[in-house]
């Protein structure tokens, strides 16, 4: 075939993308940039024209498949859906010329995975969801079924038919499931069909299995499936048992209540088999399937639970899979935890450390039943020569704390204490760093065993030579001390002071290990294994759970703190490389929740003396580059408002200086996070500052009100917004009165949101919409009406009568929704007082209604004291008012 000027030009381009001549690259790139930009629906024929031509070379029509794939989709989800968009705009002409050309080279090429079926694959998930291309599934499925079709064409097939299960919004494709199956099976099967092909066809499979829940739903079609998969899982081939393995652990996770017929005679000797496999990959999935059966039954039991709580049959019940399984098991997981790397990389994903969490989840699942598989190995090994064996049976016994009764667990730890610090000062590095994290599990799930005088000075010895080892080992210790602060402060005596106990068991340690804490964030490796986070984490949990005997170290580490804020803020000019930034960023980050920790143990005596010096530096951090990245401003906001908190109506002198700041966090609306900090400050600053905020009402109102009516504003933002205007009319009381009309209208529109009830995430959204709106009416009520000592006159909360009735309707409905939330209830019997305080005895005819008084019954009984209570006064206020209106009218 004669190839013109323009073609032969764009190969030479194409096969330039792959030149070792950085010059020469970067030329193809631009020029390749140049024309997607100047003609992009010429670019796109031209590159589907090469793609298909047989002539081109194959490292040019790879090039080609792969510039046509990058203008169809991004791994960016909303650069994904415009470039769907705009390939949906081309005219239908153009498109049409290149679906054909990614059709016919489909088959034709010599490289793996094939380019052609990734172009397909991304027009189709374009044009199926609107209707078009209706074909193509039909075309894909011939390709395979089809006899005289070659190995290449069906392998290029059925990869495209798995790109497309894999990226397609799985309803899609359900009217389609009976072909696109046929396909895969016809695939799966035979053993005259190449391992290229079958490993295409099971990996397709994976893609596909959600939307083919109607085929899982009939038991032949069922057993068919199952038949096909366990066949392939026998492959000699590693990848297409890999992949068939892996369609075992999805099935069992979609369709776990049809797997009992299968369980006994396949699965169960098959992912056993699989998990003693010396190929890691085997291994893994082996693994993998019995961790998920143990998620899925815990789920399941926790499920069951819920049902009997409410009277009712559960849905799905647990098979007890695992529990059965455990004999079996737990010796093949214990021989895989001593395969362990010495100095293996943490990311790295291996069947040891996979074992480690499958008896984690196991012990979740099985609780006590896994005891007896265990103990037996931990004993026999813990002293063993070999180290492999000593960090396994380490590894064994913290693993399976967790799902123990603290019966069980508390003189199983207590026993084995010595031989655990023992184990802290082992010639391993393996070995200390699981001693560790044992510690870290003990000290977060029964931490009463080791703050006991026998053990906690060597334990704190132990653990403080512990932060001087490795970054691995140390960050373990972190996370020891961060358990051991909350025990000890949990099990001091409380104090006649109120609830910070005066002294706990770790008083007279307190100071020294705050020091070492503090060297420890400073190490020059603190970037490894988390190690720098995990010690100023520690740090505040120490500071946070201090007792007051301790306060003058508390003092001394909140001006080490300080200090440091000011010398990081002086380092930015410096920064040069990004992972310089990014560490830059984190230490920041890190600090700023350092400071609210001791911020918040700051005596209101000396809260102001230090003010002054926190506040300038964290003006300072606003004013820097790095608040332009989400953490950094959040985490600048966040600590103002301990601040707030700490000096209350003495924030007031900052608030000129801070109101900028503030203002750009409530316009961030790109970082939702940001944003919504930004308004809960807010809240805080109101509450703080009382009628003085009034003078920065009217700036802040207009924000938070253009926020509620702007579409880019996430939905997470605005719950929060009206339980503000709640703070800002309880603060500024009578002058919130110019606001009024405007946001009483809001509020309207928003109670009467509806949200899609089959989806449990917008049932929770339309609850947290709920509380703030009724969060608000409170704030205005209470406002308006004035508190004991100020009363207003009645003419402004008068302004809110023509309301009540819609708002008794808005509680109404939410007394008859069943799926309120607790908080929903809180919100509306408090404002129900309020409302029956603020207008008497008129209201009770239209509060005495079925519903509310169902409501205000439920309350009374509810586990939540503050829903309790309101709920008493509530009635109490009721109650009063009928007296009143039965003895004025005798």
């Amino acid at each position: 075939m004669q190839m013109d000027s323009m073609a032969v030009q764009l190969i030479q381009v194409l096969e330039r993308t792959v030149s070792s001549d950085k010059n020469q690259l970067e030329a193809a790139q631009d020029f390749l940039q140049q024309a997607a930009q100047t003609n992009l629906h010429a670019f796109m024929q031209q590159l589907s024209a090469v793609l298909v031509t047989a002539a081109a070379t194959p490292v040019a029509r790879m090039a080609a498949g792969l510039q046509l794939k990058n203008q169809l989709t991004s791994k960016d989800p909303q650069l994904k859906y415009q470039y769907q968009q705009r390939w949906l705009a081309i005219p239908v002409e153009i498109r049409e010329f290149i679906k054909k050309n990614i059709l016919g080279a489909l088959g034709t090429e010599n490289n793996r995975p094939s380019s052609a079926a990734q172009c397909v694959a991304y027009v189709a998930v374009a044009e199926l969801p609107v209707g078009q291309w209706g074909n193509i599934i039909q075309l894909l499925v011939q390709n395979v079924a089809n006899p005289s079709s070659t190995e290449i064409m069906k392998e290029a097939t059925l990869e495209a038919i798995g790109y497309i299960c894999q990226e397609i919004e799985s309803d899609v494709l359900v009217p389609q499931s009976n072909q696109i199956l046929t396909a895969i099976i016809h695939g799966m099967q035979g053993s005259n069909t190449s391992h290229n092909v079958r490993f295409a066809a099971t990996s397709a499979l994976y893609n596909s299995l959600e939307f083919t829940k109607g085929n899982f739903e009939i038991e032949r079609e069922r057993n068919f499936i199952m038949e096909v998969v366990c066949e392939a899982t026998q492959s000699l081939n590693t990848q297409i048992k890999v992949a068939a393995l892996q369609c075992l652990v999805k099935i069992m996770s979609l369709y776990y209540q049809y797997m009992e017929p299968y369980m006994a005679p396949a699965l169960f000797p098959i992912t056993l088999e699989a998990m003693k496999s010396d190929i890691d990959e085997v291994a893994l999935q082996g693994i993998e399937f019995w961790s998920n059966v143990s998620d899925e039954e815990v789920d399941l039991s926790m499920e069951e639970g819920e049902a009997s709580d409410g009277g009712r049959p559960p849905v799905k019940v647990s098979r007890h899979y695992a529990k059965g399984a455990l004999q079996f098991l737990v010796p093949v997981l214990m021989k895989k935890l001593t395969k362990q790397e010495e100095f293996d990389d943490e990311d790295d994903w291996n069947p040891s450390k996979a074992a480690g969490v499958c008896l984690m989840l196991l012990s979740s699942c099985c609780e006590e039943a896994i005891v007896p598989h265990v103990l037996p190995f931990v004993k026999d090994n813990i002293k063993s020569a070999d180290w492999r064996y000593r960090d396994a049976a380490l590894m064994a016994f913290g693993s399976v704390l967790g799902g123990l009764d603290p019966g069980t667990v508390k003189p199983l730890v207590e026993q084995a204490m010595p031989t655990l610090i023992e184990l802290m000062y082992d010639g391993s590095v393996a070995v200390r760093d699981t001693a560790a994290w044992t510690f870290g599990r003990i000290c977060d799930i029964i931490p009463e065993a080791v703050i006991n005088e026998t053990y906690l000075k060597p334990l704190l010895e132990a653990l403080l030579n512990g932060l001087k080892a490795e970054p691995r080992v140390a960050a373990n210790v972190c996370w020891a001390f961060t358990g051991l602060a909350e025990a000890s402060y949990e099990s001091a005596e409380s104090s006649e002071h109120g609830d910070q106990p005066d002294t706990y068991c770790m008083s007279q340690y307190f100071d020294y290990i705050v020091q070492r804490l503090l060297e420890t964030t400073d190490r020059p490796d603190g970037a490894q294994a988390n190690l720098r986070s995990a010690a100023y984490e520690a740090l505040m949990e120490m500071v946070k759970n201090s007792p007051r005997d301790c306060y003058v170290t508390v003092q001394k580490t909140t001006m080490v703190i300080l200090e440091r804020l000011q010398q990081v803020l002086q380092m930015e000019s410096h920064i040069q490389t990004h992972s310089d930034r990014a560490q830059y960023n984190d230490l920041q980050s890190l600090l700023c929740a350092t400071l609210q920790s001791v911020l918040r143990k700051v005596t209101p005596e000396d809260a102001p003396q230090i003010s002054d010096v926190i506040m300038m530096a964290l003006l300072s951090m606003f004013n820097s580059n790095s608040c332009k990245t989400e953490g950094v401003q959040e985490d600048a906001l966040m600590a103002v408002s301990t601040l707030v908190e700490v000096l209350g109506e003495g924030f007031l002198k900052y608030m000129d200086p801070f109101k900028p700041y503030l203002v750009l966090g409530l316009k961030n609306h790109a970082e939702y996070q940001v944003c919504c900090t930004a308004v809960g400050l807010t809240g805080d600053i109101c509450r703080a500052l009382k009628n003085k905020m009034f003078p920065y009402c009217d700036e802040i109102m207009t924000l938070l009100l253009e926020n509620l009516g702007n579409n880019t504003v996430h939905r997470s933002v605005k719950p929060q917004i009206f339980s503000v205007f709640g703070d800002v009319a309880l603060s500024i009381g009578p002058e919130f009165k110019k606001y009024l009309d405007v946001v009483l209208q809001t509020l309207a529109q928003a109670s009467q949101a509806t949200v899609d009830r089959s989806d449990y995430d917008m049932i929770d959204y339309l609850n947290e919409l709920r509380e703030g709106v009724l969060e608000a009416y409170t704030g205005i009520v209470q406002g308006l009406r004035g508190d004991g000592t100020n009363l207003c006159s009645d003419t402004e909360v008068a302004l809110v009568e023509p309301h009540v009735p819609f708002i008794i309707q808005f509680i109404t409905s939410i007394a008859q929704d069943r799926e309120h939330s607790e908080g929903n209830i809180t919100a509306s019997v408090g404002l129900l007082g309020d409302l029956v305080i603020a207008f008497g005895a008129k209201l009770l005819p239209i509060v005495e209604t079925k519903p509310l008084t169902d409501l205000l019954e439920k309350a009374k009984r509810s586990r939540n004291q503050k829903t309790k209570a309101l709920a008493m006064w509530a009635s109490k206020e009721v109650r009063k008012h009928h007296i009143a209106a039965n003895s004025t009218s005798s």
